[in-house]
C-alpha cells in the first residue's frame, strides 16, 4: 500500500495515527497491519469508505452476529450486480454500433448512433 493511501485513512479515521521514531517515522504494530490489509483488500473488492468503517467496526466486536456485515455485503453485490447489468447493456448498445457495413461517414452507424440518442436500443440514454 502506498503512503499516501495510509496517510488518507489516517486523516479519515479508518486507521489510528501510529507512534513515531525520533526520525519521525511511522511504527506499525501487527494490529495496525491486520487493519490495513482488512482496508486494502475491501477496497479491492470494491467496497466504498464508508461500508469499511463499519465493517471495521463490526470487526471489533467479536461477540456480535454477522447479520450486519452480511447486508453490508449484499448490498455491496448488488450494487456490483447492477453495474454489470448496466455495462452489459452498454457493451450490446456498443457492439451494435459498431457493427457498421457503411464504408462512409455520411452512413457511418458510429456517427449516427452518437449523433442520435434515439438510435439507442437500451432503456437508459
Amino acid at each position: 500500500m502506498k503512503v499516501p493511501a495510509i496517510r488518507y485513512y489516517e486523516q479519515i479515521g479508518l486507521l489510528a495515527a501510529p507512534p513515531r521514531t525520533q526520525g519521525n517515522r511511522r511504527l506499525y504494530d501487527a494490529g495496525d497491519l491486520r487493519r490495513l490489509r482488512f482496508i486494502r483488500h475491501a477496497r479491492e473488492l470494491g467496497f466504498e469508505i464508508e461500508p469499511i468503517r463499519e465493517l471495521l467496526a463490526l470487526a471489533g466486536e467479536p461477540d456480535r452476529p454477522c447479520a450486519r456485515a452480511e447486508r453490508i455485503a449484499a448490498a455491496h453485490l448488488a450494487d456490483i450486480d447492477h453495474k454489470i447489468a448496466r455495462l452489459t447493456a452498454l457493451r450490446a448498445e456498443v457492439a451494435r454500433m459498431v457493427d457498421c457495413t457503411n464504408h462512409s461517414v455520411p452512413e457511418c452507424r458510429v456517427i449516427e448512433v452518437l449523433g442520435d440518442h434515439g438510435q439507442c436500443t437500451s432503456e437508459r440514454h
